[in-house]
């Protein structure tokens, strides 16, 4: 999943000798003659040394290798890679490598999930190959505050001129207050990781893929990237078109926005999946949203009450780590469950919760699964390489007046999301520029037929990305799914799954435009 920081965040030549690698690639074509440069040969003549994987299950095969840090000195630091991979069942055909998104995504894990995430075709014949990228979870995972100031920046809500909360009358004691909590977010990622944060672009994660490509023995990349996974398909397609094999795009981002447009349209897409979660919701008897004859309007308004409630006042809560649930945790549970209509039944529960009981325990622990909080006294690293990710992938305003009249702008097409999804961005500005990739146009010309998969009511990456990104691939090819939730292969659509898997498994490419239905 792409994820963005609601308010919270408004308040992101050395011969390889990597443990666990080793020289020979066990047959097939020479990895290093597929090297973009032969500095970085040492890195492509890697093999993996495969063994038992240390979170158990027997029929996967877990290891490490390494990649430098900076693609233009090969020979300085190097990054080590953890990898895991799910064997075929019958004779490979080659790797399936996935991505499920983020930036902050284990792709290791959601191999370890192939059972539920690809089909029983597809793990047939291929074998299904996740690796954490760069500075996530196993992969040198990148971490810029301590968990106490990790929740301050999460959960401090929007200083507004007349204290509710406000996103979109933030004051200048308000900017204040923000640009002190965003300068400090980025000065600990500068003590805590500081030649990392520099590297932690897109565009280098596509290269890691590629390395591993080459160690896998495969010829061309055969890739499913749903989300911010997306992203790194686009680039690798671009720097690499001619080893394009079979890549699905499901739930694309547009890589030629900024990073502030980024959010905002991202809050246009909960905007209507909330209003969808609401038509469903008042068609049930639990609904803390009143009823069909009420009216979705009427519904979204009561949400937006229960926001404006807990930006005066924070709810209360049954957690015992001192958190307060203002307006920012709130914005996180509600938009964490709107990912897959999966949660509706969690949030129409943890809604009726905060409304009828001003209880928030319900979304306040929503909003910890959206960053991985399982525990609720420490956090994973996935909010530090979301945001290292996101701001180091495309250009910032460096102006805070920019976030405030972006603010009156999104509030028009989004009222609910729109203002604070536009202050979530602000610590892009004050993000090393010298780390920060210049503007790019995915078009990978060359490139065999890329899929591209959009859903109609996609809560986090609007349909209209998907749109814009098959149409500036070169070779892109449109596959529509007419649903709600956020990306659309295995989530209820056998159209698409049909689709999918023909794609990858026979090079069968649908008819560009085709259109599933729910």
């Amino acid at each position: 999943m792409k994820r963005l920081l609601p308010a919270a965040a408004a308040a992101a030549a050395l011969v390889v000798t990597a443990a666990g690698c080793s020289g020979g690639t066990g047959g097939g074509p020479d990895p290093a003659a597929s090297a973009p440069d032969a500095a970085l040969e040492p890195f492509y003549a890697q093999a993996i040394d495969w063994g038992p994987c240390p979170d158990g299950g027997a029929e996967f095969e877990c290891g490490v290798f390494e990649v430098p840090m900076d693609y233009a000195d090969p020979g300085g630091r190097a990054l080590e890679i953890a990898v895991k991979r799910l064997p075929a069942e019958g004779e490979s055909e080659g790797s399936l490598l996935v991505n499920p998104g983020g930036p902050g995504g284990s792709a290791y894990d959601y191999a370890g999930a192939a059972t539920s995430a690809v089909s029983e075709d597809v793990r047939e014949r291929l074998d299904v190959v996740g690796f954490d990228p760069r500075g996530v979870a196993r992969s040198e995972p990148i971490s810029c505050l301590p968990p106490e100031r990790m929740d301050d920046y999460l959960g401090a809500d929007l200083v507004s001129e007349d204290g509710d909360g406000d996103p979109l009358e933030v004051g200048d004691a308000g900017v204040e207050e923000l640009e002190e909590s965003v300068k400090g977010f980025v000065e600990g990622c500068r003590e805590r990781a500081g030649d990392l944060m520099m590297h932690m672009g897109t565009e280098n994660v596509a290269r890691d893929m590629d390395v591993l490509r080459a160690v896998l023995g495969d010829e061309r990349l055969t890739y499913l990237g749903k989300s911010y996974g997306t992203l790194i398909g686009a680039y690798y397609a671009d720097l690499f078109p001619e080893r394009v094999g079979a890549m699905v795009l499901d739930g694309a981002l547009d890589p030629e926005l900024d990073a502030l447009e980024t959010t905002v349209q991202q809050a246009g897409g909960f905007e209507t999946a909330l209003r969808a979660f609401v038509e469903d919701c008042q068609g049930r008897e639990d609904c803390p949203l009143g009823g069909e004859e009420d009216g979705v309007d009427a519904g979204v308004d009561r949400v937006a009450d229960l926001l404006q409630e807990a930006g005066r006042e924070p709810l209360d809560t049954s957690a015992d780590d001192g958190r307060e649930v203002g307006r920012a945790r709130v914005e996180m549970g509600i938009m964490g469950a709107l990912y897959s209509e999966g949660y509706w039944g969690e949030v129409r529960g943890a809604l009726t919760d905060a409304i009828e009981d001003g209880d928030g325990t319900a979304l306040l622990r929503l909003g910890d699964r959206l960053y991985d909080r399982d525990d609720p006294r420490a956090f994973t690293n996935s909010v530090s390489s979301l945001v290292a990710v996101n701001c180091s992938d495309a250009p910032a305003p460096r102006d805070p007046e920019a976030y405030r009249r972006a603010a009156e702008e999104a509030a028009e097409a989004s009222p609910l999301f729109g203002p604070s999804s536009a202050w979530a961005a602000f610590t892009c500005a004050y993000w090393p520029e010298e780390a920060v990739a210049d503007p790019w146009e995915a078009d990978a010309p060359g490139a065999d037929p890329v899929l591209v998969v959009g859903t109609t009511r996609d809560s986090a990456t609007p349909y209209a990305w998907a749109e814009e990104l098959a149409d500036g691939l070169d070779s892109g090819v449109l596959l529509t799914y007419e649903g709600d939730g956020h990306t659309a292969y295995r989530s209820g659509a056998p159209c698409v799954d049909a689709a999918v898997d023909g794609y990858l498994l026979e090079h069968e490419v649908p008819e560009d435009g085709l259109t599933c239905g729910a």
